[in-house]
């Protein structure tokens, strides 16, 4: 069963102004973070009855960012964006975090930022794993300048946002 937060109960009321297909869409590492971190919560979701889209595919380095992960990125009330530290590394991920920007700024979802095990500052201003990260970006996309500086805004609109701040212990 589909739990539906966002839909009226009463079929007297106005349908919805978004049609959302997912509740939830988790944005992540999947080698940081996809077999603790992120299983435990898309788990936890799911049990509550929040409809979650998780990709699981093994994504093909180098290639596009899929049309089904932008669709249902636009498809999603809230946007889950797990920072960790290789996070920026992907090219997958930071076209998906740009894309759920675009959404958030242009739709009205919202993003709620977890930053695991990096400092949201190192985020925000591109530090440590993520300047290291922009470094290897810069060269391999010298000819999409604009593709690398919109990854660097979407970051930095992100990090600003109130989020978790999940640290070692």
């Amino acid at each position: 069963m589909n739990t539906r937060t966002d839909i009226p109960s009463s079929s007297s009321s106005p349908p919805p102004t978004h049609p959302w297909t997912y509740e939830v869409f988790l944005s992540f590492r999947g080698e940081d973070t996809r077999i603790n971190f992120t299983d435990f919560l898309y788990t936890s979701l799911r049990q509550k009855g929040i409809v979650t889209f998780r990709d699981d595919e093994e994504l093909e380095r180098g290639k596009p960012i899929a049309p089904k992960l932008l669709k249902a990125i636009e498809e999603s009330r809230f946007v889950i964006v797990i920072f960790s530290k290789n996070y920026a590394n992907s090219t997958w991920c930071l076209d998906e975090l740009v894309k759920a920007v675009e959404c958030m700024n242009m739709m009205g979802q919202t993003i709620l930022p977890v930053f695991y095990h990096v400092d949201p500052s190192d985020v925000r201003k591109q530090k440590a794993h993520f300047e290291e990260a922009f470094s290897k970006h810069e060269e391999a996309f010298k000819d999409d300048t604009k593709r690398v500086q919109n990854w660097r805004d979407a970051l930095t609109e992100v990090a600003n946002l109130s989020g978790w701040h999940l640290q070692d212990e």
